[in-house]
């Protein structure tokens, strides 16, 4: 089974990092993590070209490096919930005119991509530079990516499994799915199997795992599971791997 996404690229980073690019060039970092990130290669710990920046939630394996990405590249636009861009505004005056907020249920045109903002269950505590006291980053998120060519990605970000899946599918349809399978923090392998059934994508790829030993989750244990049961392909990639 092969993806037909008409040059759109998917580029792995390790952990939950991702960069999409668009058919048009247009290019998004998703939960960029990066210097610190154990299981980033050396060579893409400094992403260019960069346009829009999404976060999904306030932990530090989120939007570790955020600031970086920003002024690595020309002026990208940063997408989250109104939260954490009022937190990163306040952080840092050069981000004013760059952050976009978003709540769950809305859309954003990103230069012909609709990025809609999706339910989560996780925290979204951030942590302040030097402190262990987390400042609230409203809500975690998932997003619907769906470019100019209808091709359409679902991206769970950190999350359980909930019922309102079926809804994401019935809305938006998504052709590949990004789900974390990592357990203890996240979804597991069977979570993430059931997650799939309401979903309904033909494509999956697993993330947050591996990464910290707490993050048992076995993505050769959930491809099984998928791929026995649906129709579905579950590409395992490894950092630095494109799709």
């Amino acid at each position: 089974m092969s993806i037909d996404k008409d040059n759109i690229k998917i580029h792995y980073l390790g952990h939950s990092t991702f960069i999409l690019q668009a058919d048009d060039g247009t290019r998004f970092i998703v939960d960029p993590w990066l210097d610190l990130n154990p299981q980033c290669p050396e060579e893409l710990k400094s992403p260019e070209n960069i346009h829009y920046i999404l976060i999904t939630h306030g932990h530090f394996d989120h939007m570790g490096d955020v600031a970086k990405v920003f002024y690595n590249n020309k002026d990208p636009k940063i997408v989250s919930n109104f939260e954490i861009c009022a937190w990163i505004d306040k952080k840092d005056k050069a981000f004013e005119k760059s952050t976009m907020p978003m709540a769950q249920g809305g859309t954003q045109n990103l230069d012909g991509t609709k990025v809609t903002m999706v339910n989560a269950i996780h925290g979204s505590g951030i942590a302040a530079d030097g402190s262990q006291n987390l400042v609230y980053g409203g809500i975690a998120s998932g997003y619907i990516v769906q470019f100019s060519n209808g091709f359409t990605i679902y991206i769970a970000g950190d999350t359980g499994v909930f019922s309102d899946m079926k809804l994401i599918a019935e809305i938006y349809s998504p052709d590949l799915a990004i789900l974390p399978i990592g357990d203890n923090f996240t979804m597991g392998p069977v979570e993430g199997f059931h997650a799939c059934k309401m979903l309904n994508a033909k494509h999956i790829i697993p993330c947050h795992y591996g990464t910290f030993p707490v993050l048992v989750g076995d993505p050769n244990v959930f491809k099984e599971l998928v791929e026995k049961e649906l129709d579905s392909k579950v590409y395992i990639l490894k950092p630095g791997d494109e799709l």
